[in-house]
């Protein structure tokens, strides 16, 4: 009896870590372009390039001034 209570705990977590998982996955495709544009906006900065902003979200750049 004691088997199947350890084969089903780490049943239960498994099927928590793949919900975790697709949930983060999801977060990250929806606002994905944000956080890239973030980062190249604290890249130009660190750079000395101005920051153009795209016209979709994860498509702005860096030009030389």
């Amino acid at each position: 009896m004691r088997m199947n209570q350890k084969g089903q705990a780490l049943v239960e977590y498994l099927l928590i870590i793949a919900v975790i998982s697709v949930v983060v996955v999801s977060i990250v495709k929806l606002l994905g372009g944000y956080l890239h544009d973030s980062m190249v906006k604290s890249s130009c900065n660190l750079v000395d390039k101005v920051y153009v902003e795209g016209s979709k979200p994860g498509e702005a750049t860096c030009v030389d001034q």
